[in-house]
């Protein structure tokens, strides 16, 4: 056995699994950070990029990665502690703060004509952000076949404020607190968050979230001298066998971005990853307390609001929602228990704590639709962590 109940000789798998998907071409690079019980295992393979910048630099803790969607559980702890010093409720309508969301209309039909709606019956909450039951989001169909899922498609990413706007023109898909829909309630959170404090969402989450847990990598742009840690993206798929650069490290990153985007913008690194993640697993000090992690960790949603998921019932069959992250429900594979919880990320990363096993686990890679934890990938990464515990 080695440091925190780990066998040695099982952690082994861990590296082997993520060195195949570098051997095999998929990405130049990746690391994992597993801690558990006081020791850190690390393990990092390949490079930043297959070529060009960063083709000689090792892949480690302290290399910058785009978030995508793991971004949103920051911000969700971000937002919670402004509920804790009673700058926002739980319970209060958005109105005030965010007024381009006041008397919303609701489609009569989902998939019917966006003239045809009925009213809201009941505003908008902060809770209904946190939880993704304000009633819109992303829908998984294909394009032209739903009116709303197009509307909302195209609405850009413009300034937060014309974001907000565009959006508070178009009808709810659903009641506010009768379904769960994907993502767009985490931008709408990082607006809510902005106005609250009259700060940019970077300057609060960096004030409320990082400084204080000395995550000095994590944020909306990369510094300049710090560029070279970026590693790059990559798209889905490959063109003629060639690894296709979808984001590179001297793009967008280098300039603050128009839109700082909650529910995916932030870049960070494993060690900060890791930092949040124990922090939470620890009961949230010195970012939060222990009942605001409890709250934010415990499964919110009904039956009801699973059913009508923008994604479909089966999406939520082993998992719920709590504030701006998913929560184990059912324990299916050799993976995390339940009660983990934790979200994954566009590009391939992945965080998830289990209080059950004292557990935090964060992987990263940098290629786009990568963080599908369906992929036959995660399934094998997941069981590798969990047949090394040996105590």
């Amino acid at each position: 056995m080695t440091a925190g109940g780990f066998s040695a000789r099982r952690l082994v798998l861990v590296r082997d699994l993520l060195e195949r998907q570098v051997d095999a071409g998929f990405v130049p690079g990746a690391v994992a950070v597993l801690a558990r019980r006081g020791a850190v295992h690390v393990q990092a393979v390949g490079k930043l990029a297959f070529e060009g910048p960063g083709s000689n630099t090792p892949m480690a803790p302290d290399t910058i990665c785009r978030l995508g969607s793991s971004s949103k559980p920051l911000v969700a702890a971000c937002a919670m502690t402004l509920v804790e010093d009673c700058t926002i409720r739980l319970d209060d309508p958005v109105d005030e703060l965010l007024p381009e969301l006041a008397d919303m209309t609701v489609l009569a039909d989902p998939a019917g004509p966006l003239h045809d709606t009925v009213p809201a019956r009941r505003p908008i909450t902060v809770r209904d952000l946190l939880t993704s039951t304000l009633g819109t989001g992303m829908l998984a169909v294909p394009p032209g076949t739903i009116p709303i899922a197009d509307a909302l498609g195209g609405l850009g990413r413009t300034s937060p404020d014309e974001w907000l706007r565009r959006l508070g023109e178009l009808p709810l898909v659903h009641q506010p607190g009768e379904s769960w829909m994907y993502d767009t309630a985490a931008d709408i959170t990082g607006v809510l968050i902005a106005r609250a404090t009259g700060q940019s969402l970077g300057e609060t989450l960096r004030e409320r979230v990082c400084e204080p847990l000395g995550m000095r990598d994590t944020g909306f742009r990369v510094e300049g001298e710090h560029l070279g840690r970026l590693a790059t993206a990559y798209a889905a798929e490959d063109v003629d066998g060639a690894a296709v650069v979808e984001d590179g490290p001297y793009d967008r990153w280098s300039r603050p971005p128009t839109f700082e985007s909650a529910g995916g913008g932030l870049v960070s690194t494993a060690a900060d990853c890791l930092a949040f993640g124990s922090a939470m697993l620890a009961g949230g000090g010195p970012v939060l307390s222990r009942p605001a992690v409890t709250l934010m960790t415990t499964d919110h949603l009904t039956p009801g609001q699973k059913a009508l998921s923008g994604f479909g019932p089966q999406y939520l069959a082993d998992i719920g929602w709590g504030l701006g992250l998913a929560v184990r429900t059912r324990r299916t594979h050799l993976g995390p228990s339940v009660g983990s919880y934790g979200w994954h990320g566009f590009y391939g990363t992945a965080w998830y704590n289990d209080p059950a096993e004292d557990l935090t686990a964060y992987f990263a890679i940098q290629r786009a639709h990568a963080g599908d934890q369906s992929l036959p990938m995660w399934q094998d990464l997941w069981t590798a962590v969990y047949q090394a515990i040996d105590d």
